[in-house]
C-alpha cells in the first residue's frame, strides 16, 4: 500500500493533547492536504512517500495554541492608557479612541495581532470588536483559523449606527462566512451592563437560528454585578439564566466575580468560560474561581484579552500567568498544574470554541494545526517535564513553525502570509492620529 504525506514534521517530541495525553519522545505527524494524516513513532513512517520533510531539531511538536478571547484590532491601542481602574479606562479612553476607528484601521490593528500571534505560537483565536468584517478578512489573509462577531451595544455602534444595523451586520457577517474552513461567526453582546433583555433575547434567537456560538463579557467586575443586581434583582448569571442565554453554546468571557450558585448554573448548564488572568490582574478586576469552576466540569479556556489591557498576545505567557495565580491566590502549589493549563490553551480552547473536532490535538483526521517550540536554548534545558517547560518556562520567541490547516505560515522566524513591516508602519501612523485626537492621556 502506498502511503504518502504532504509534510512529515518529525525529529522532536510529539505532545498530541488527545484524550490520553500521549507524548511520543521521538515521534512524527504526518500532513496531507489540511488535515493530519497519521501521528506516531518516527520509525513507523519508513517507506512513506514524503514530498516535504521537517526537522524538529529535537524541539517539541504540539497542538497550535488557542487563545479563546482577544480584540485584535486592540494592538492599536496597546499602552494607550495603562494603570487606570477599568471604567475611567473604558468610558474615558478606549471608548473614545474606538469612535475614532474605520474598517481600515481595524484591518491594519487586526493585520499586526495576527503576525504577534503566529509568531509566538497561536493559530486560532476568539475576537470581539467592531468592524469585524475586516478582522475576518485580515485573519483569513493571515491564514489563522477564528471565531469573529460584531460587537453589540444598546447604543449606537461607530461600526453600524443602530442596533437594528448591528444585527444586520451581524447576519451579514454569518451568511458570507458560512462554510469557510478557518472563519466561523459568533452573535456577540457587549456585556449584560450594556445589553438590556430585548437585545439579549435578539441575540438568543438570531443565534440558535444560525446555529452560532454566542460571546459575551460576563460578572467581569465587581460594580458589574452591583449594577445588574441592581437593575434586575439578581446577577449577570442568574440574569442570562432567565433570558434562556445558559447553555454549551454560550462563551461566557472573565467570569471574575462568580457567587456558588452562579458556579453552580456555568456547570449545569455547560457554559464555556474564557479565563483572561493578565487582563483580569492588570484592570484589578479580582480572580476568577478557575480552580473552583474546573472542579465543577465547566470546560475552561485560556485567553489574552486585548492589547491595551493585557499588553501582548502571548499563549505561552498567558499560562505561566493563569498557572501561578492561582497557585498565590489558594495557596496551593498543586492547584492549576502544568498539564491542566496546557489543555486549557489548546483542547479545551477549541472546545471552548466548539471546535474540538477541527482542532486542538493532534489526531488523525483533524486539521494540521501545529506548532514547533525549540527547545535547545539556555532557559529550556534541562528538560524534565515538557508541560512544565512549556507553562512556566517557554515563551512566544521560542516557536519557530507554524502551520494552520496544513500551510505552513511561520517558520524561523519568517511570516509567509504577513508584511509585518507594513504592519507596523500602519498602526504606527493610527498611534499618531490618537495623539492628535487627543484620546491618549497626558500622563
Amino acid at each position: 500500500m502506498d502511503r504518502h504525506a504532504d509534510v512529515l514534521i518529525t525529529g522532536g517530541l510529539v505532545l498530541t493533547m488527545d484524550d490520553e495525553d500521549r507524548a511520543i519522545p521521538d515521534g512524527a505527524v504526518a500532513v496531507s492536504g489540511d488535515v493530519i494524516a497519521a501521528v506516531g513513532d518516527a520509525a513507523e513512517f519508513d517507506g512513506w512517500r514524503i514530498d516535504r520533510t521537517v526537522d524538529a531539531r529535537g524541539g517539541i511538536v504540539m497542538p497550535g495554541l488557542i487563545n479563546v478571547h482577544t480584540h485584535a484590532a486592540m494592538t492599536c491601542f496597546r499602552g494607550l492608557a495603562d494603570d487606570l481602574p477599568l471604567m475611567t479606562w473604558l468610558n474615558d479612553h478606549i471608548f473614545p479612541a474606538e469612535a475614532t476607528l474605520d474598517r481600515e484601521k481595524v484591518a491594519a490593528g487586526t493585520t499586526l495581532a495576527c503576525a504577534e500571534m503566529i509568531l509566538s505560537g497561536t493559530t486560532c483565536f476568539c475576537d470581539m470588536y467592531l468592524f469585524e468584517d475586516a478582522v475576518a478578512e485580515m485573519a483569513h489573509q493571515a491564514g489563522m483559523r477564528a471565531v469573529v462577531g460584531e460587537v453589540l451595544f444598546d447604543f449606537p455602534s461607530p461600526a453600524y449606527g443602530p442596533l437594528h444595523k448591528g444585527f444586520e451586520k451581524t447576519q451579514a457577517l454569518i451568511d458570507r462566512w458560512r462554510g469557510d474552513p478557518l472563519i466561523r461567526v459568533a452573535v456577540e453582546p457587549h456585556s449584560p451592563y450594556l445589553c438590556a433583555s430585548d437585545l439579549m433575547k435578539k441575540v438568543r434567537e438570531t443565534a440558535w437560528k444560525n446555529d452560532c456560538l454566542i460571546v459575551t463579557h460576563l460578572s467581569e467586575t465587581r460594580s458589574e454585578v452591583e449594577q445588574i443586581q441592581k437593575a434586575y434583582g439578581r446577577t449577570p448569571v442568574a440574569f442570562m439564566a432567565d433570558l434562556g442565554l445558559l447553555g454549551p453554546r454560550l462563551l461566557a468571557c472573565h467570569c471574575v466575580v462568580l457567587t456558588e450558585a452562579d458556579q453552580a448554573l456555568l456547570a449545569r448548564y455547560d457554559v464555556k468560560v474564557a479565563h483572561n488572568p493578565e487582563s483580569n490582574m492588570k484592570l484589578a478586576s479580582g480572580v476568577a474561581p478557575i480552580p473552583q469552576l474546573l472542579a465543577a466540569g465547566v470546560c475552561v479556556g485560556l485567553g489574552t484579552d486585548g492589547c491595551s489591557s493585557n499588553n501582548d498576545l502571548d499563549m505561552l505567557l498567558e499560562m505561566d500567568t493563569a498557572a501561578k495565580l492561582h497557585k498565590v491566590t489558594c495557596l496551593d502549589p498543586t492547584v492549576m498544574d502544568a498539564r491542566t493549563v496546557l489543555r486549557m490553551a489548546t483542547i479545551e480552547g477549541a472546545r471552548a470554541l466548539g471546535l474540538d473536532t477541527i482542532t486542538g490535538s493532534l489526531t488523525p483526521g483533524k486539521q494540521a494545526d501545529l506548532i514547533i517550540v525549540d527547545t535547545e536554548r539556555p532557559h529550556l534545558q534541562p528538560m524534565f517535564r515538557p508541560a512544565s517547560h512549556l507553562v512556566y518556562s517557554a515563551r512566544g520567541s521560542d516557536v519557530v513553525f507554524v502551520m494552520i490547516a496544513g500551510k505552513v505560515v511561520m517558520e524561523k522566524g519568517a511570516l509567509f502570509t504577513i508584511d509585518v513591516d507594513r504592519a507596523i508602519r500602519e498602526v504606527n501612523r493610527i498611534a499618531l492620529d490618537l495623539h492628535r485626537f487627543g484620546t491618549v492621556p497626558s500622563r
